[in-house]
């Protein structure tokens, strides 16, 4: 009888997954292939491709009052590029301090708010750290709390910005607009914004004042008729959404929060002149009072009254 053969076991070699091929990128407006984006970023790489990389820092100094709060508050909701500080003491280094605080923070703009007597406002807008800087009086602070406004639009979308034609008359008008420009509109792409128009920032010059406006783009589009996809409704409306303020330009600075003046607004009048006036005002209707009583008690002991014959008749 012949002898068994020996039983080799045989190794499993591991079956290889199946190659599935890699799923192309979705993106807002489809699908795009791996291939097609890698060609792209070749060409940008190329060539040199401008990318907005603005960072805005926001901060206040101490004692501000409750509604300026409020105000920069609403600034920052509106700004998603916009890093946000704790308050700065309101003294004569203040620019130094800022400027350290604006590159740690790795920003290039700063948005200063300065609050005096527990009353006035000023703003200054600056590009750090080599300038220009502007200070403003900030004038006619309304909040969105306070407004209570029917418009709403989408949190961290990129505004439009408009402006009035007055910009374009005046060197100094045309330097404010490129620095608004440039710290309220929001970069392309940046990560915490949307990349969607849905609101709209106005800026008009009205009696040498800066006025700003944030409006809602909405369709005039009952809510009944419904609109088919890809298809956009011809009539659009503005609804205001808010916060309103109004800016007064005082002083235009060559270097970041200080440095030679490159203009200077010739028709301001500071509000500590303005309360000294009506002080003067209602101290001059008290005196007024003093000069008509001394007046009343001279003219009485220059025209003397008669004696009476008849006056001491009754007191016996």
């Amino acid at each position: 009888m012949g002898k068994k053969r020996k039983h080799v076991e045989t190794e499993a070699v591991p079956a290889e997954p199946p190659v599935v091929p890699e799923r192309p990128k979705r993106t807002l407006l489809g699908w795009k292939d791996k291939s097609e984006v890698e060609k792209v970023n070749d060409k940008e790489t190329d060539s040199t491709v401008f990318r907005n990389k603005e960072k805005v820092l926001v901060t206040c100094s101490r004692r501000i009052n409750y509604r300026y709060r409020h105000l920069m508050l609403n600034i920052v909701s509106l700004l998603p590029h916009c890093k946000k500080d704790s308050k700065v003491e309101s003294k004569a280094t203040k620019g130094s301090t800022l400027n350290e605080l604006v590159e740690l923070k790795s920003c290039s703009s700063c948005l200063f708010f300065e609050c005096r007597k527990h009353q006035d406002l000023y703003l200054w807008m600056a590009k750090c750290p080599n300038g220009p800087s502007v200070k403003f009086l900030v004038n006619a602070v309304h909040t969105m709390e306070e407004l209570k406004l029917t418009g709403n639009h989408l949190k961290g979308s990129r505004p439009i910005l408009t402006f009035s034609n007055n910009f374009d008359k005046d060197a100094h008008w045309k330097l404010l607009k490129e620095m608004i420009i440039q710290i309220f509109g929001v970069p392309k792409e940046h990560r915490k914004s949307k990349p969607y128009h849905d609101h709209v920032f106005v800026f008009s010059i009205v009696d040498g004042h800066i006025w700003f406006r944030n409006y809602q783009i909405s369709d005039k589009v009952p809510r009944e008729d419904k609109v088919p996809r890809g298809n956009v409704a011809g009539e659009m409306t503005l609804i205001e959404v808010g916060p309103r303020f109004c800016l007064n330009p005082i002083k235009i600075f060559a270097g970041s929060f200080g440095g030679p003046t490159l203009y200077e607004n010739p028709y301001f009048i500071s509000p500590n002149q303005i309360r000294a006036l009506d002080k003067k005002k209602k101290a001059g209707k008290f005196a007024k009072k003093v000069k008509a009583k001394t007046r009343r008690k001279m003219h009485e002991l220059s025209n003397p009254l008669e004696p009476d014959e008849f006056a001491d008749m009754w007191k016996e």
